[in-house]
């Protein structure tokens, strides 16, 4: 990577993934996958260890930076934070306000992924096609976990970044999903939203921790298993689907510090009896165009990272 549009792009694709990492269900990491860039990721982010330390400490910046493939990975963290902080609120606004327009569109956008990513594996055998089940069904199960009522130490908070950030880059498992099952989903996109500085501090070494320390694994599946690696994550995207399905019926839900009204447990509808369940317009075409219109944007993603 040596041209401005070369690194541009890899910040669009930045944008994309923390647009993702927001909204949960849906996975940064997923993006990531979709646009070419996840093995190098994987790679850059475990490229940050020892030997890139003691490069440091040594003043020896330029090897360092050339090292941990610095400008890929500021490129792209760069793109996944403008879009965290300036996308937290309005993402927010639209899952409260138009819940179905936001999971159609992520629905079709991931649907569209799994396939992509299916594409992606040289030959199949039965290890291979047991790795893509076993990772859909264990997703499935995921998907259905119940959200919980959690401490805001900041112990807690570190812990929660930690294992947050470990399913943010893997493809179908959300980040913010994660956070939601932990119970601190709404608490961390309010910090964002607030600018608290304490709180992002302490979420954020628990994020670099996770990071580092998982990516190593990443890196160690792909070496040795490389199409197993893929299937089983497919499988992940796969699974993830039934959380993104867009007419849900809210089970129970709780009041929230804001007095927000969050939801606990929901179980997924059909569309034609999404009005006489709930009393709400199901807004079916404008979902399925959403679906269409998302299925085609990944298309085109996929085309454009094979150039």
């Amino acid at each position: 990577m040596s041209k401005f549009s070369d690194y541009s792009l890899l910040f669009l694709k930045g944008m994309g993934m923390g647009a993702a990492d927001v909204v949960p269900g849906v996975s940064g990491g997923t993006i990531a996958f979709i646009t070419g860039i996840y093995e190098e990721l994987i790679s850059s982010i475990k490229s940050v260890g020892l030997e890139a330390l003691k490069l440091l400490l040594k003043f020896k910046v330029s090897l360092f930076w050339k090292r941990i493939n610095g400008n890929f990975l500021l490129a792209v963290f760069g793109g996944i934070l403008l879009s965290i902080f300036s996308l937290a609120r309005l993402l927010k606004w639209m899952m409260e306000n138009h819940p179905i327009l936001i999971w159609a569109f992520f629905f079709g956008l991931i649907l569209a992924s799994a396939l992509i990513v299916i594409r992606k594996i040289n030959s199949w055998n039965f290890t291979r096609l047991t790795g893509l089940l076993a990772g859909s069904i264990l997703m499935f199960f995921i998907t259905r976990f119940a959200p919980a009522q959690t401490s805001d130490a900041y112990w807690y908070i570190f812990i929660a970044g930690a294992i947050a950030i470990c399913a943010m880059i893997l493809p179908g498992i959300s980040g913010a999903f994660i956070l939601l099952i932990l119970g601190k989903y709404q608490f961390i996109l309010g910090a964002v939203s607030d600018f608290n500085i304490p709180v992002l501090l302490i979420f954020g070494l628990g994020v670099i921790t996770g990071l580092l320390s998982f990516a190593n694994l990443l890196s160690w599946l792909f070496r040795k298993y490389h199409d197993l690696t893929i299937a089983v994550l497919a499988g992940f995207i796969i699974g993830s689907l039934n959380k993104i399905w867009p007419w849900k019926e809210t089970i129970s839900s709780v009041i929230d510090r804001r007095g927000e009204t969050i939801p606990l447990v929901q179980r997924n509808i059909l569309p034609h009896l999404y009005r006489d369940i709930t009393g709400s317009e199901p807004y079916f075409l404008q979902a399925v165009l959403l679906m269409i219109t998302a299925s085609a944007i990944v298309l085109f993603l996929d085309k454009l990272s094979s150039r």
